[in-house]
């Protein structure tokens, strides 16, 4: 056992050292696939042998967020250290509901981290989940408690809870929308704002839709805010969206998935003015903070309010003044989970082994790297840009009579070649090509060799030929 384990990490270390050997992503055969179908595995199986499943038909098919030239969906590149932190937790296996244990005093440390980050007051609290579309739900439901008070929890929403009004721009995730609806107010209950010209929310039409439902007898009481677009990285103008939260006392959510941690860049930090002002903010470190899949955040100015949204007394976690058992606040009172794993310690070890700095950094040369991207662009006349480059994401596309068409084929030749991943979107009835910078091993040779391909495949197709592509990836070596 002790052999293979050792065996198990070096392999892993060497297949992040050498991922650059590898294709970006490659599809699965179909006798691949056939491989996970099978029955329940009533009698054991050799730990050797599980292993070599998965080096031969788990790792040349993963996603291929690790390699530098993935650039699609925001994915982060995880780290070395992040893997290791991620393997002492397991060994570990804490629980982090609650109870009293070194763990959550980790967890705590990143949350007073966090708060210090943003500027939030010492009584602010914070909460690791799976991701931000998890942390936005669980913002939805403080302001709902908020809005309605204690009586929404054990009643329901009520005819107050059936005016209750939120609102955020038309270039805001989808799970806003998604949590609107789970909490019981109904996706129609989410007006959906016109964005400027650079995508983001058009807050005089914000202010128009608020005072249009206040006469009309409804309850504005959320704004959220995104500090980074799913499609093109757009930061609302958060400080003018902070001073009419204030002045129609509505709560004040800033969605900033991957764009939050901008905070950590000197540089782009001002893009951000106003995020110190929300009352919650969501966030993933899994993203431009290279902390391993999973690592959402919820940070929420007033603990208390957080609290009172989730905090559920029950006799089998009764807390205690002494023993495992003790402590005030555990937190399970900031979530609807009981059940936790220790997704603080891999932030932990990053942002201790790193530095804040480093990974400001980081974020910082991902935005340098786009401007590249986006100038090679406009240097190519084969190619449009169609989004302004707010920070590291670049949507742009092969010019084309069928350009949809094409595009679409062209970036899934690209997936199949192993070369890049980037992804598409839809810009003004447009299909895009969009390439987000998170991976912090990516370089100016990741994104000229994706020009590269861009161009290489746009040809062939545009003169009606199909790609032969081939390509073969590894496994573990064994």
């Amino acid at each position: 056992m002790r052999a293979l384990g050792h065996r198990m990490l070096d392999d892993m270390i060497d297949y992040v050292a050498d991922i650059r050997d590898r294709p970006v992503w490659q599809p699965m055969s179909p006798a691949t696939r056939q491989s996970f179908r099978s029955a329940l595995p009533h009698a054991p199986t050799d730990l050797a042998e599980v292993y070599r499943d998965f080096s031969e038909l788990v790792v040349p098919y993963a996603t291929g967020n690790v390699h530098p030239g993935f650039m699609g969906w925001v994915h982060g590149g995880g780290t070395v250290v992040g893997m290791l932190a991620e393997m002492l937790a397991a060994g570990l296996n804490a629980n982090l509901g609650g109870r009293d244990h070194a763990p959550i005093e980790v967890e705590r440390q990143v949350v007073d981290w966090t708060r210090q980050l943003f500027g939030f007051p010492a009584s602010a609290s914070g909460i690791f989940v799976t991701g931000t579309s998890m942390a936005n739900l669980m913002a939805v439901l403080v302001a709902r408690r908020n809005a309605l008070g204690a009586a929404v929890r054990s009643a329901g929403l009520g005819e107050e809870g059936r005016r209750l009004r939120a609102y955020t721009s038309k270039a805001a995730h989808g799970c806003i929308a998604k949590a609107m609806d789970i909490c019981g107010l109904g996706s129609d209950a989410l007006g959906c704002i016109a964005v400027d010209a650079a995508h983001r929310i058009d807050v005089g039409e914000l202010r128009t839709a608020i005072a249009r439902d206040r006469a009309a007898g409804l309850h504005p009481f959320l704004v959220v805010a995104s500090a980074g677009t799913v499609d093109i990285g757009a930061i609302d103008d958060l400080a003018d969206i902070s001073e009419l939260c204030r002045a129609e006392g509505l709560w004040f959510h800033v969605d900033g998935a991957f764009g939050a941690l901008a905070m950590l860049s000197a540089e782009l930090a001002p893009k951000l003015a106003g995020i110190e002002q929300a009352d919650s903010i969501a966030l993933d470190f899994h993203k431009w903070g290279q902390v391993p899949y999973d690592a959402g955040f919820l940070l929420v100015r007033d603990g208390t309010k957080h609290r009172d949204a989730f905090a559920s007394p029950a006799a089998y976690l009764r807390r205690e003044t002494r023993g495992l058992a003790a402590g005030a606040e555990w937190p399970c009172d900031l979530g609807p989970d009981l059940s936790r794993g220790f997704r603080a310690l891999k932030t932990w070890f990053t942002l201790r082994t790193f530095g804040t700095d480093a990974l400001g950094a980081v974020i910082a040369r991902s935005c340098e790297l786009a401007r590249h991207l986006e100038a090679r662009v406009r240097a190519e006349p084969e190619l449009e840009l169609l989004a302004p480059v707010n920070l590291n994401i670049v949507c742009f596309r092969y010019r084309a009579d069928d350009a949809d068409a094409l595009n679409g084929e062209i970036v899934a030749d690209i997936h199949e070649s192993g070369l890049a991943a980037p992804s598409t979107t839809m810009l003004d009835g447009r299909l895009a090509i969009r390439a987000a910078i998170v991976n912090h091993r990516t370089g100016t040779s990741d994104i000229d060799r994706l020009i590269a391909a861009v161009l290489m495949f746009g040809r062939q197709r545009a003169a009606g030929l199909t790609p032969l592509i081939e390509v073969d990836a590894p496994p573990l070596a064994l």
